[in-house]
């Protein structure tokens, strides 16, 4: 036993020995300095651009005029338009549906009855009133005649001078009461003023109840009031309508709107929005159908001066005009395919009404600006540039924002600008950064060291 610890105890010590002389013998590890190379960035180049921005946005395409045809008059409908069915179109001044004419038509018979019986009366009226007037003036003539004392002679015309003598005549009456009649004003009931005005009136009130006969049967006929499409119909022939009673609804087809939320960085950019003047503003409209983009031509109408209360956005309002036209196939779908275009295009649809589309709107005209990744824009809108070697931090002016791309002035940004695009972490002004060019040339550079 004591044997075999004395072994143990050998290799054990001999195990002690070997290491201790390996490590007196190993060698030294070689001493390199830190690296102090700059940190590694990836960089873009910033597009300088000239001409107008695009303003885009999104829209629900909505009817210009939209209304909701009813029965003016009670009747039962008698015709109506093989066209009034939803989704059908129909022409400005079409026929719609009819009522029943019959009623009103009597109406206006009996209308025209009146008025020609009041006509009479009123010519009746005139002749007696043209007749009392005559009267009234030879009597009035005939008591100028009469001399103003009594008793040189009486009127053989007088009434009273065939009952009382002339001496009666002097005693009862004065010489005042004789010139009074003369100087006295005609009556009214006299001249039978009141019974033409009474008839006159009658026959004005037959003639608004003609005219109101006449518009009655006038509405037993109605017509489109523009070329449109048939959004709902709810007319039968041979039911009866009431007045107000909802038979169609239809949206006018000549031209859509789309209304169009803006920032007021957006709606900055579009040059005008706020005058009125003859050049129009011009714009696009996108609609994707069948897994393809088509494209209408709009312009700017108006722009709402009140915010929109629950975004803080203002609206603008695109006018697409034919919009039932077929869509034209978008330009960077169609590069390449011209032959395929022309069959799609015959394809295209219309525009769609409550649709959700695309926009995009001429803004701003530039001499010079600058379209860099979104990725690119720091906090506090600053941009990274590589500027001989070392970083530069260049504040910008941003002018639109996309989900891609941003368009800044390109002003502060110099000749071919380069843009870090990656993050380095701690960034300071003026910091040496390598650039994946730098490497290219460092490689090419150790590869031509190592070949001598």
């Amino acid at each position: 036993m004591t044997r075999n610890r004395l072994i143990a105890l050998g290799i054990i010590g001999g195990a002690l020995v070997i290491a201790a002389l390996l490590i007196l013998i190993r060698p030294s590890p070689e001493e390199r300095p830190p690296d102090q190379r700059a940190p590694l960035v990836q960089t873009v180049p910033a597009e300088i651009r000239s001409g107008s921005l695009t303003v885009e946005g999104a829209g629900t395409v909505r009817a210009r005029e939209e209304l909701v045809l009813a029965a003016e008059v009670p009747g039962k409908l008698v015709y109506v338009s093989p066209n009034l069915i939803e989704g059908r179109a129909v022409r400005r001044g079409e026929v719609l549906f009819r009522i029943d004419p019959t009623d009103y038509r009597n109406q206006v018979a009996t209308a025209r009855a009146d008025v020609a019986q009041q006509d009479v009366a009123v010519r009746e009226a005139e002749e007696e009133a043209t007749l009392a007037r005559r009267e009234y003036e030879r009597f009035q003539d005939r008591e100028a005649r009469r001399a103003p004392d009594p008793f040189s002679g009486v009127d053989a015309d007088d009434f009273a001078a065939q009952i009382l003598p002339p001496e009666r005549l002097a005693q009862n009456q004065s010489p005042s009461a004789f010139e009074a009649p003369a100087s006295r004003e005609a009556n009214s009931l006299t001249l039978r003023l009141p019974q033409l005005q009474a008839a006159q009136a009658a026959l004005q009130r037959a003639r608004a109840q003609l005219g109101d006969a006449q518009l009655a049967l006038g509405r037993t006929t109605v017509r489109a009031p523009f070329s449109g499409l048939v959004r709902s119909e709810n007319a039968a022939r041979g039911s009866y309508v009431s007045p107000g009673q909802s038979l169609a609804e239809i949206v006018a087809s000549g031209t859509f709107d789309v209304v169009v939320p803006l920032t007021q960085r957006e709606a900055a950019l579009i040059p005008d929005l706020w005058q009125r003047g003859e050049q129009r503003i011009e714009a696009s409209v996108y609609a994707d159908y069948g897994g393809q983009r088509y494209r209408w031509q709009a312009y700017v109408d108006r722009a709402d001066p009140v915010l929109n209360p629950e975004t803080r956005t203002i609206d603008i309002f695109l006018r697409v005009p034919n919009p039932m036209q077929r869509g034209q196939l978008a330009a960077e779908q169609a590069d390449g395919e011209a032959g395929a275009e022309n069959a799609r295009a015959a394809t295209g649809p219309p525009l769609l009404v409550g649709s959700f589309v695309q926009v995009a709107v001429d803004g701003l005209a530039l001499s010079r600006y600058a379209a860099v990744p979104i990725a690119a824009l720091r906090p506090g809108n600053q941009l990274w540039l590589v500027r001989e070697g070392r970083l530069a931090i260049v504040p910008v002016e941003v002018l639109q924002r996309t989900d891609t791309e941003v368009f800044v002035r390109a002003d502060p940004l110099g000749t071919d600008p380069q843009v870090i695009v990656g993050d380095i972490g701690v960034a300071t002004d003026g910091m040496r950064v390598r650039t994946a060019d730098d490497e290219t040339d460092a490689d090419a550079a150790d590869s031509e060291s190592d070949a001598e």
